[in-house]
């Protein structure tokens, strides 16, 4: 199997991200119209398991992209 390219690295990173900001967006919508504290909004955000796992993908991509602008060079 063909390592990604860097464009490949960075479309996957952005539609993650994408996605990732729309899920908070709905948490942060839905928490508001139920008149959440802002402190128990965050606590959901930060302990969403989906968003957990989006965050630690990001993150192994964002390596493997630097990895791949490094051999580049």
């Amino acid at each position: 199997m063909q390592s990604p390219t860097e464009e490949e690295l960075e479309e996957s990173i952005k539609q993650l991200t994408d996605y990732k900001n729309r899920l908070e967006k709905e948490l942060t919508t839905i928490s508001n119209k139920l008149k959440m504290p802002q402190k128990k909004l965050n606590s959901l955000i930060n302990s969403h398991s989906e968003l957990n796992k989006i965050k630690t993908i990001l993150s192994k991509l964002n390596k493997q992209k630097e990895n791949v602008a490094s051999s580049l060079l």
